[in-house]
């Protein structure tokens, strides 16, 4: 038998087709969503739900037959889309990327006030009620990949797992409940939430833990790097930190995860710093340019550059801005800089968790920024003291997916 996953992610949609026994994946499609709106102000980040919602219905149309035996579902954390009583979207989506949250309010932002970030379900529901653009017949709200389940099973409201319910924030994820009043059913287990075509759907769970959960076991410290990066580890406590957070994991486990805001676009914005000089001369596509960072990379074995490639802020202070330092007329080269910035990539990540004294022994790395990119390995290994683990599978979220789907349906 089989089981499918599919990934809503923020520019593309994923899905794989996994075999339920040795886990192997035997087929996988990715599909540019080009969903985002155009014509919005700078800091709206938004997507239309009708492009993301046609693309993964093709691709579970296309991948179901008569040996599946369940679908799984997983996307993009902390956006929204409303919803009204009959269970249809009346909203575009509210990306994680939304920076609505960052306006003043009552003396301090919006993002503050909830004691959130900007981006998070709940931040952007409170400003867009404020300023009258919550939908009048809007019921409730949900994720893009909650909505996705919904769609695949027929259903009038969403069953919101519990991953994604802590990334609307005001959520006690000990209680397993919104702190702020909203109502949404939200469940914690390993759930199938009704079928497709006769072929079980679990909940939609965050694309972060389903990637934990494809690629790391307890002891694994695994670092993500996509357009943000992540670090994350297994544990059976709450722990707080100042730039780490904890979230529901699956069961009765949770996700201490540090996230960047930037992540592996502090390697694309100096992919693009570097293309826009070329262009001056000629023109060149991004692998070029890609292939051109390589060879710099090749050469240059230390830095005496640093980099803080928090250019994006972080998500307690927007305000945070990147900085290079150490330059002198010695040392400033292309070759210096570009090995600066993944060395400041590893080093955001590492700092989130230094100061938590987290243990652990093993690192096992994931996403296009550590696949494609051999010397951010190398640096992330001497940074962590350990070799990294990178998993066979390329599609870490959609695999997740399918395996959650596969044990919340063994648990029937």
């Amino acid at each position: 038998m089989k089981a499918i996953g599919i990934d809503l992610g923020t520019t593309s949609v994923c899905g794989v087709v996994v075999d339920a026994e040795s886990g192997k994946v035997l087929k996988s499609v990715t599909k540019n969503s080009e969903a985002f709106i155009d014509g919005t102000p700078e800091w709206e980040k938004i997507q239309s739900v009708d492009k993301i919602i046609d693309i993964a219905t093709g691709i579970a149309e296309e991948f179901v037959d008569g040996d599946t035996a369940v679908i799984g579902v997983t996307g993009q954390m902390h956006g929204i889309v409303y919803v009204d009583a009959d269970g249809n979207a009346v909203s575009p989506l509210y990306t994680w990327q939304d920076g609505r949250g960052n306006f003043p309010y009552k003396g301090t932002t919006y993002a503050k006030y909830l004691g959130g970030s900007t981006g998070f379900g709940c931040v952007t529901d409170l400003y867009n009620r404020e300023n009258g653009i919550r939908p009048e017949n809007a019921v409730g709200f949900c994720t893009i990949h909650d909505y996705f389940v919904m769609k695949l099973c027929g259903l009038n409201k969403p069953i919101v797992h519990a991953s994604d319910a802590a990334s609307f924030g005001c959520f006690d994820i000990e209680k397993c409940e919104f702190t702020n009043g909203l109502e949404l059913c939200v469940t914690r287990d390993f759930k199938i939430a009704g079928e497709y075509k006769g072929i079980p759907v679990s909940v939609a769970i965050g694309d972060n833990q389903a990637s934990v959960y494809s690629c790391a076991g307890e002891g694994d410290l695994l670092l993500n790097f996509g357009t943000g990066s992540q670090i994350s580890a297994i544990t059976d406590r709450i722990i707080k930190g100042e730039n780490i957070e904890t979230r529901p994991f699956v069961g009765d486990k949770y996700l201490l995860v540090g996230a960047a805001l930037c992540g592996g676009r502090a390697y694309s914005m100096l992919k693009s710093f570097y293309g826009e000089i070329l262009g001056y001369v000629g023109e060149f596509d991004e692998k070029t340019v890609y292939g051109i960072m390589d060879k710099m990379l090749e050469k240059e074995t230390t830095t005496p550059i640093v980099a803080d490639t928090r250019f994006a802020g972080t998500r307690a202070d927007s305000s945070i801005t990147g900085s290079l330092s150490g330059i002198t007329t010695e040392n400033f080269n292309p070759s210096a800089l570009t090995k600066a910035v993944l060395c400041g990539m590893v080093d955001e990540l590492y700092n989130m968790f230094a100061p938590a004294g987290i243990s652990f022994s093993g690192l096992v790395g994931s996403g296009n920024g550590i696949r494609k990119n051999p010397a951010l390995v190398k640096i992330a290994e001497e940074k962590f003291g350990m070799r990294m683990t990178i998993p066979e599978h390329l599609e870490e979220a959609a695999v997740g997916a399918a395996m959650f789907a596969l044990e919340a349906k063994a648990r029937l």
